[in-house]
């Protein structure tokens, strides 16, 4: 039987995105297929990705009733691929800031790994594209600080283009992850640690969004920073 993988992409106000995003992605591999998880986005991106759907087998769409989060659209879209027998499961922006060319490499990559992550800081090199310099300084040093606590050596942790082998999924217990903005990122990659699946970074290209607005805010860089050290004291005292 083919390997199947599937592109989860969560959805909020992101219209100008995902009418282009989505053809983008299903053109880089006959394998690949999409699930937007679309958190009722008030400028019709459920609709549009709806009328996708009904055009193209290969997508899927899941309607949440409100802006729940993007760890919480990241884990229902998991237990979803997991009730549905995908071998591959990658997480992806919808704002074109992860360059869909970059899922040949990551389908190349996870041969020979459990867990791809796509790198904007690999061996200390920065491949950001149009970041104001605070917010880049903000998430270089965060990476520096989460590999410190939690003592995983990966340049991203923060990253958000990442690919799963199914198994990963299955042997993480999805109801235990706490976070929800981008302390999931990390949370995710702390528990696959624990569990000692075997990690490979790949270089990608991060460009800033040009349509939509940003989701990052104060209360999601709160959550990171407290999120950090209490991954470290559940790893010291064997609760992941």
């Amino acid at each position: 039987m083919p390997e199947r993988a599937l592109v989860v992409i969560p959805t909020y106000n992101e219209a100008p995105n995902v009418l282009n995003v989505v053809p983008q992605v299903l053109s880089q591999d006959p394998r690949l297929e999409v699930l937007v998880v679309d958190d009722n986005s008030p400028d019709g991106t459920g609709r549009m990705a709806d009328e996708l759907a009904a055009k193209n087998p290969r997508v899927h769409v899941l309607h949440r009733e409100g802006k729940l989060g993007l760890g919480t659209a990241y884990i229902r879209g998991f237990k979803w691929a997991l009730e549905r027998g995908y071998d591959y499961v990658f997480e992806m922006d919808a704002d074109f800031s992860h360059d869909p060319a970059h899922l040949k490499e990551f389908l190349k990559a996870i041969e020979g790994a459990d867990i791809v992550l796509g790198s904007r800081y690999l061996d200390g090199k920065v491949t950001v594209v149009n970041w104001p310099m605070g917010r880049l300084m903000l998430s270089y040093c965060a990476n520096i600080y989460a590999r410190w606590i939690t003592g995983l050596r990966i340049w991203d942790l923060t990253g958000g283009f990442k690919c799963f082998r199914r198994r990963v999924l299955e042997t993480i217990d999805l109801s235990q992850v706490r976070s929800n903005g981008y302390a999931f990122q990390i949370e995710m990659s702390v528990r696959a640690w624990r569990k000692g699946f075997k990690f490979r970074e790949i270089p990608i290209v991060f460009v800033d969004r040009t349509e939509g607005q940003s989701k990052m805010n104060r209360a999601i860089v709160r959550e990171a920073v407290w999120m950090v050290p209490r991954l470290r004291l559940q790893r010291l005292f064997g609760r992941i």
